[in-house]
């Protein structure tokens, strides 16, 4: 996953033009790093295929919600994708309009439908029918009608991991057409929402648009009767490639097989991880080397608390090291300090010899990386740190264990 973003310069890693060696060794390991740049390339890309269609991009927060990423997002135009309230709450104080934000999420509590209708939100996603009898009761005691597109669940199987398929209907995710054909024939039940959209997403790393396709089509004919329902969000979904998913198809291909679909539509897509994720890497340095069970070992000291997704997902990252190492080049396990076995990196990385205090990048971790990490083991979350050109600026210090402790200090002390 190298690009022009974490390239080599004689041998060594570096992200845009800052040594990814000196890099660590001022802030220390593990620590996230992002790239401006590729994130603005990656946006100018999803706009190239979808500006076409008219598209309204609305960022996924949940792939990373650090506030200065989304801050740059906004700047660059892109609206907000938010799945619960403190996604909300992070966007409008990031600066996000709160028109430009869509709600989202399978099961929003009413106090955080009464948040988003006080805040402002753009738009509702609605996954069932008493989540809509909710949002059009908190509406009216508020005398406002929120716009609102009722999720359809296709009933496609996308290929994909399991964990990332949401439109079978297999998943809690979404209304089964009928359900959302009975809704759409009773919409004077609902007389403070606007029911005047769908929204499809069948799920992350798709592999080929034929499903996103086969969704919108079904939202579509659902649509059919009712002249004023003409926005059709399709969610995201767009892949990027790890070890062994070169083939995916980029947004081009999404934009061009739906693109006969969408005239006189207003349209919306919701991408996350082909905006940020080959944008970030994670860096941690290696602090012993061992060899048992006939396996070599490179044990480093970041771990599935900063990178669940090899755990959670069999997902695999590109491991590559950091410095201008050389040599033969052999099969690694390369593992965290946490106490569960599960606690691997990759675990079949081709690496160099490599010896204590070398530092190794995990690549790809822009998305579903620092958004998901956690304090297991009472590790504490690492910093991250944004790259523009040669300049590099902490954007989240690394915790401390006085900030673990913060919390129930505070309880104990009232």
């Amino acid at each position: 996953m190298l690009n022009e973003a974490f390239h080599r310069r004689d041998g060594a890693l570096w992200c845009e033009d800052v040594p990814l060696d000196a890099l660590a060794e001022a802030v220390g390991t593990p620590v996230y790093v992002y790239s401006a740049g590729r994130i603005a390339a990656n946006v100018a890309r999803l706009r190239a295929a979808f500006d076409p269609l008219g598209a309204a991009i609305h960022y996924s927060l949940k792939a990373n919600a650090n506030l200065t990423l989304i801050g740059l997002l906004h700047g660059a135009g892109l609206g907000m994708d938010a799945v619960s309230a403190g996604e909300i709450y992070r966007a409008l104080n990031a600066g996000v309009a709160p028109e430009r934000i869509v709600f989202a999420g399978v099961g929003k509590t009413p106090q955080e439908l009464a948040y988003a209708l006080d805040a402002g939100i753009g738009w509702f996603n609605v996954e069932s029918e008493a989540e809509l009898r909710t949002l059009d009761t908190l509406a009216g005691q508020r005398n406002v009608r929120p716009h609102v597109a009722l999720r359809v669940n296709p009933g496609v199987e996308a290929q994909t991991h399991r964990h990332i398929a949401t439109g079978h209907f297999g998943a809690k995710f979404g209304l089964p057409p009928t359900e959302v054909a009975d809704i759409l024939a009773r919409r004077a039940d609902y007389p403070h929402v606007d029911l005047a959209g769908l929204h499809v997403h069948i799920g992350s790393q798709l592999a080929r648009p034929d499903e996103t396709v086969e969704a919108a089509r079904t939202a579509q004919a659902l649509a059919a009767p009712y002249p004023d329902v003409r926005t059709l969000n399709i969610g995201g979904g767009f892949p990027v490639a790890y070890v062994g998913d070169e083939g995916y198809p980029g947004p081009q291909a999404f934009a061009a097989a739906l693109a006969p679909l969408l005239g006189g539509w207003q349209v919306k897509i919701e991408p996350g991880r082909s905006i940020i994720a080959d944008a970030g890497a994670l860096l941690v340095s290696v602090l012993y080397v061992k060899t048992q069970g006939g396996q070599r070992f490179v044990l480093t000291d970041g771990s599935m608390t900063e990178l669940i997704r090899p755990a959670l997902y069999d997902a695999v990252h590109p491991v590559v090291p950091v410095g201008n190492l050389s040599g033969d080049v052999s099969d690694a396990v390369v593992a965290g300090p946490v106490c569960e076995s599960a606690d691997v990196l990759n675990r079949c990385a081709p690496l160099p010899d490599m010896r204590s205090g070398d530092r190794l990048a995990v690549l790809g971790t822009g998305a579903y990386g620092m958004v998901m990490a956690s304090n297991y083991n009472m590790r504490v979350r690492p910093p991250e740190v944004l790259v523009q050109g040669a300049a590099w600026r902490v954007i989240r210090r690394r915790e401390t264990w006085d900030d673990l402790l913060a919390l129930e200090r505070e309880a104990d002390s009232k």
